[in-house]
Formats: C-alpha cells, sequence, structure tokens
C-alpha cells in the first residue's frame, strides 16, 4: 500500500477517499514541522504539502521512495520543481477550485477601490455623524467602460475578464504567449504590449504565476507608465509588485490606489499602506471559502489517486 504523508492538519472531509485506499499519515492539532517531515519522509512515496511548505533538495534527496509531491495551492514557488522533474519526481497543484473564488476577490478589489467602498465604511464608523457626506464629498471612480489590463491571461485571468466584460468594462491583456483568436473572440478581449497594457488601463490587475521571470513585474518604471488615475489590483503572489515603489507611488500620485490581497514581505503590507485611504488591503482570502478549501483537499487526493490509478486527471506541474 502507498504511504501518504500530509504536513498540515486540516480537512479531513476532503481525504475521505484517499484515506480508504491508502496509508495516509496526518499531524495531530498541528501541521508537521520541516524537521519533523525531513525525518519522516523516507518511509512515504506521496508528500501533500502546503503552499508555504518548502520541499527542497535536501528533503527530495531524503525521500528516496517520494514519486509525487501533491501540493495544496495553485502556486507551487515553495518546490523546487526543476529539481523535482530532474529526480523524476511529479509535483502537482490544484488550479480548478481556486479559480473562481480568487476572480470574485480580484472583482471585488476593484469596486471597492473605486468606489471608495471600505473607505467609507471606516469614516462612518469612526466620525459618525461629523464624516462629510455632501453629493460631491466622496466621488469615486465607474467601472463601466473602463478598460482594465490583465497582467496574465490563465484561468483566474479569463474568469476576471468575463466578470468585468459583465460590468460594462473594456478588457486588453498581456500574456507570456497570446491566446488563439478564437479565444480572444470568445472573451472579447485584446492583446497588446505590457507596455500598451500600462499606458491604456483603468485598471491593472495583477493574475501571473510567480516565476524569477516576474519578481517585481510591476515595479518603479511600471508604476510611472500608469495613468495617474490607475488603480492596481494583485491578488496573485506579493512580490510580483515591488511593494516598496508602489509606496512611493501612492506618496506621489502617480497611480490613484491599489487593493491588495497579497503582500511583498510575508503576511502583512508596509505599514505606509495601512494609513492610505485609497488602497484596500485583505489577508490573502482568495480562496477563503470553506468550500473551495474542501474543494482543493479533494483535489489534492485525486491528483494522487489519478497518478496512481488513472482514475481522475492529474494537475501536474509541467516547468519550474
Amino acid at each position: 500500500m502507498k504511504k501518504v504523508l500530509v504536513t498540515y492538519d486540516m480537512f479531513r472531509e476532503g481525504f475521505t477517499e484517499l484515506v480508504s485506499k491508502y496509508d495516509v499519515v496526518f499531524p495531530e492539532g498541528r501541521d508537521f514541522t520541516y524537521e519533523e517531515v525531513l525525518e519522516m519522509i523516507p518511509e512515504f512515496d506521496v508528500l501533500c504539502s502546503m503552499f508555504d511548505f518548502p520541499v527542497n533538495q535536501e528533503l527530495m534527496d531524503k525521500g528516496t521512495r517520494l514519486k509525487l509531491v501533491s501540493n495544496y495551492a495553485v502556486g507551487y514557488n515553495n518546490i523546487d520543481v526543476a529539481y523535482a522533474l530532474q529526480k523524476g519526481i511529479t509535483v502537482t497543484n490544484t488550479p480548478n477550485p481556486v479559480t473562481d473564488p480568487t476572480a470574485d476577490i480580484a472583482l471585488g478589489l476593484l469596486l471597492d477601490t473605486a468606489r471608495r467602498i471600505t473607505e467609507c465604511d471606516r469614516k462612518l464608523r469612526t466620525l459618525k455623524k461629523e464624516m462629510k457626506v455632501g453629493v460631491l464629498e466622496n466621488l469615486g471612480l465607474p467601472l463601466t467602460k473602463k478598460t482594465l489590463g490583465i497582467l496574465g491571461m490563465g484561468r483566474i485571468g479569463k474568469a476576471l475578464c468575463k466578470r468585468a466584460r459583465a460590468c460594462g468594462m473594456e478588457v486588453i491583456y498581456h500574456n507570456r504567449r497570446q491566446l488563439y483568436i478564437e479565444e480572444e473572440t470568445k472573451l472579447g478581449v485584446t492583446y497588446v504590449s505590457k507596455e500598451e497594457l500600462l499606458a491604456q488601463s483603468d485598471f491593472v490587475s495583477v493574475n501571473a504565476p510567480y516565476t524569477p521571470e516576474t519578481y517585481h513585474i510591476i515595479g518603479e518604471d511600471e508604476l510611472k507608465q500608469m495613468k495617474r488615475t490607475a488603480i492596481l489590483i494583485n491578488t496573485a503572489r506579493g512580490p510580483l509588485v515591488d511593494e516598496h515603489a508602489l509606496v512611493k507611488a501612492l506618496q506621489a500620485g502617480t497611480i490613484h490606489g491599489a487593493g491588495l490581497d497579497v503582500f511583498e514581505f510575508g503576511d502583512y503590507p508596509l505599514p505606509e499602506l495601512l494609513e492610505m485611504d485609497n488602497v484596500v488591503l485583505i489577508p490573502h482570502i482568495g480562496t477563503q471559502t470553506l468550500e473551495t478549501r474542501i474543494e482543493m483537499a479533494e483535489v489534492v487526493c485525486q491528483n494522487v489517486m489519478g497518478f496512481f490509478e488513472g482514475t481522475y486527471p492529474v494537475y501536474k506541474v509541467l516547468r519550474p
């Protein structure tokens, strides 16, 4: 019987079928530490890792039986994928369950930042009747007839595109590879260069994967190319945006505002961002619905069973 090591302790509901077929080991009441997994891994055929658990060369060298790393996330920058592929270890992720909830959050940040929803809510609670509520006091920006530029037209980018089009927005995009013309026509989008996207967009949404090539895909130079009235949205990975440069751009009025679900330096934003009314900040809740979390666990398990038994599609990571 194949042995499966799960590094995290949550959502056992999603593991029901896997537990019935395999010898699955979970931590009890807490996540396993890296040191614990390093000691245990030689006995296991599969490692089910969380998005923040490092799967590095040291760990894979210890895993002499390891054939599969089934990651609980769409992102996989916690895994040395190049080394895994070199050793013949398959890496999988969970793209489908996170698509719609992340696109929902991106659209929510668009609406919130543009129409100053959180800002007004916060002021009503703190200022109460001292808040100015005149007809010209809390003007925001519309979405209808505005241009959304999507950097990274993968699953989430396409899902956001459909939502934006339903709001009456024009959508342009830049991607590592241009979509086929039939898909562009179906989505109602136009491919442009990165420079054109930054110059033309009223909203820029970052939806690219995190790789060495996309690190600081939005930096000081890119922010200067954006409209002064533009809003930046990031629901992908924090390091795609140079957060220090973003602070300076917002302070200088280089761009109008930002909506962030992820931060460059961990779980919390730079303190300057917390003081800005034109910035909406949420703590990486893009996939945080109970249904999504359980579905992600199910896909983690389906990747394992599909890999060994061929009973489910396997979401393989084919390149770093």
